[in-house]
């Protein structure tokens, strides 16, 4: 039994949609990583006040929100492919040209073209990771998927930062390009998903958006708490030791449970998996609140244990989203859940801050497990298995 299980895995890491999949994913994502945080630090070197350098962010996310909603009417109307492509081109073509200024309006302007075609590969790369392997293999597909996305969010930003500030901008922008060559892997990631689609009952988008808003809440709620780590945890313990520690941690683990919590949830379902999930991140959130107190080592497992949550929830809630709103509303339930984890990451980075300056970190910590465990009711309505359509 156990060696059939092997054959069946290794099957789908064989599969030729997959290996696109995850090339096309891994080169966008690698471009977004390189200029997340290494933008704002080229804006400063050239002049710009530290109070205004997250301006370029900002632009960037509220962009991609914004697209991301209308990705689902874009596909309907010019298709997957066309779609997808010029998203890929909008999110690479432009980088090259931030060797050309450091100004803030210049920087923003590139980011917000790049932030538009952010938003069409998260909401088709989504959509396309339930697409590439039959219904009973969704987990592991999308699995893969977070893999493809964990790996480059861990070499690309710091390698994105050690560029900038060792003056190598040049070298940044033209490696920021790389998702023009994801279309490489685009036609046999589109051969795969046709091959693969399972078309179900017709639907709309309004009754997908609906279907998928429950597990984005929790997934909003779940960002917001790791939009707090990131942004505070480097400004809290500014020795750096520690803050790389633990986020190196948190994204490891992150990174693992993304990955396997599909092929679990394939095997066992999620009705259990993703209330303990969020439990998970609540606990660890916790236990790194008393480390901020006690000791650090209590600081590095706490960020373990919430990394651990926050790669499961992202797994199981896209999982649950696609489940709950059908094969036809994949692409409208992709847009919601991807809007809810950038809104999240973001609100995580402004609204934490005003608690960060106003209790300190460690009850900032405390304030965002207890929000986790309210949202766990919530979690178990996500995770509750759809009723047969009649």
């Amino acid at each position: 039994m156990s060696g059939e299980a092997v054959e069946v895995r290794a099957s789908l890491w064989r599969s030729r949609g997959v290996w696109a999949l995850v090339g096309v994913t891994a080169l966008g994502f690698a471009s977004y990583f390189l200029t997340l945080a290494s933008l704002p630090a080229y804006a400063v070197a050239g002049g710009a006040p530290e109070s205004t350098a997250g301006v370029v962010t900002a632009v960037f996310l509220v962009v991609t929100i914004a697209v991301q909603t209308v990705v689902p009417a874009l596909t309907n109307r010019f298709g997957v492919g066309p779609v997808f492509a010029a998203g890929l081109l909008a999110l690479g073509l432009p980088a090259p040209f931030y060797v050309l200024d450091d100004g803030v309006a210049w920087i923003c302007a590139l980011s917000a073209v790049r932030g538009a075609g952010f938003a069409v590969i998260t909401v088709l790369g989504a959509t396309l990771a339930a697409r590439v392997a039959p219904p009973e293999r969704r987990g592991e597909s999308i699995g893969l998927y977070g893999l493809a996305i964990a790996l480059p969010n861990m070499v690309a930003i710091p390698a994105g930062v050690a560029l900038v500030l060792n003056g190598h901008v040049g070298w940044l922008s033209w490696l920021s390009a790389s998702p023009v060559l994801g279309l490489v892997f685009l036609p046999m990631l589109l051969r795969s998903m046709t091959s693969h689609e399972d078309r179900g009952p017709s639907g709309n988008a309004r009754a997908a958006v609906r279907a998928a808003l429950v597990p984005s809440v929790v997934l909003f709620v779940v960002t917001t708490a790791g939009g707090g780590l990131v942004t505070f945890l480097p400004i809290d313990r500014p020795d750096g030791q520690l803050a790389t520690g633990a986020l190196l941690l948190w994204g490891l683990a992150g990174a693992v449970t993304r990955w396997r919590a599909g092929v679990l949830a394939d095997r066992v379902g999620t009705r259990l998996l993703l209330p303990l999930a969020v439990l998970l991140g609540a606990l660890g959130l916790a236990v790194a609140a008393v480390g901020l107190w006690t000791h650090p080592v209590w600081v590095l497992l706490g960020s373990a244990m919430f990394g651990a949550g926050f790669g499961a929830v992202q797994n199981l809630t896209l999982l649950r989203s696609f489940a709950r709103a059908g094969e036809d509303g994949t692409t409208a339930a992709s847009a919601v859940w991807n809007a809810s984890f950038d809104a999240g990451t973001a609100t995580g980075a402004l609204l934490l801050g005003f608690t960060f300056g106003a209790v300190g970190l460690p009850w900032t910590f405390v304030l965002s497990a207890v929000a986790l465990a309210v949202v766990l009711p919530l979690a178990r309505v996500a995770a509750r298995p759809v009723p047969a359509r009649s």
